[in-house]
């Protein structure tokens, strides 16, 4: 088996990416799931990018915090530059534009659903409930977001040595940049709990 994969071009991520793409489209044809002149069709497929996003993000602060950062300690120094140099800025970058594409899509998606100024309103003018919910998510991920972009990647930059800092401006970088992903896991168990809810309670 992991022959026949390797042939397909399975040892290259864009080709897996490719297969994963054409293997969704096939099924969904075969389940009758794809309506290109349906405007609720396309809702759910920003909707997909919108999660798609979210789990690349998600699952990169969670790596960050739960794997690279509690393992960092116990790697022995003369293999830390592997991490530094070639791991973390890989990770920064998916996980910044990941961010990112999460908002955006959230915001489309919102946008396109009707809820956009109640949710972020927190659901005043409607009573509550669902827009409420989606908003509290919606500012919990916007807040996430702006710590991705204004305190983690800029102090993070220092850190990898990707932009000129002494070595008191990367020492000075390590404490807000570990703070925000901190705050930033603690608050991403709300943020999915209130997402997740207003899809399934309300």
């Amino acid at each position: 088996m992991a022959d026949l994969l390797e042939k397909l071009g399975f040892a290259k991520l864009q080709n897996v990416l490719i297969y994963g793409v054409v293997l969704a489209i096939i099924l969904a044809l075969i389940a009758n799931g794809i309506a290109l002149n349906d405007y609720n069709w396309w809702a759910f497929i920003v909707r997909v990018f919108h999660v798609v996003s979210g789990v690349m993000w998600i699952g990169l602060l969670w790596y960050l915090n739960f794997v690279q950062t509690a393992s960092m300690p116990k790697i022995p120094d003369d293999q830390k530059p592997a991490i530094i140099k070639v791991i973390a800025p890989t990770v920064f970058f998916y996980f910044r534009w990941a961010a990112l594409s999460t908002v955006i899509f959230g915001l489309i998606l919102a946008w396109m659903n009707g809820y956009l100024v109640d949710a972020l309103l927190l659901g005043i003018r409607t009573g509550g409930g669902k827009p409420t919910a989606i908003g509290i998510g919606m500012w919990l991920g916007l807040i996430m977001a702006y710590n991705v972009w204004m305190i983690i990647w800029p102090n993070q930059q220092k850190i990898l040595g990707l932009v000129e800092a002494t070595p008191e401006e990367k020492k000075a970088a390590a404490k807000p940049a570990a703070m925000a992903s901190r705050f930033n896991t603690m608050s991403s168990i709300p943020m999915l709990y209130f997402m997740v809810s207003a899809q399934n309670i309300f």
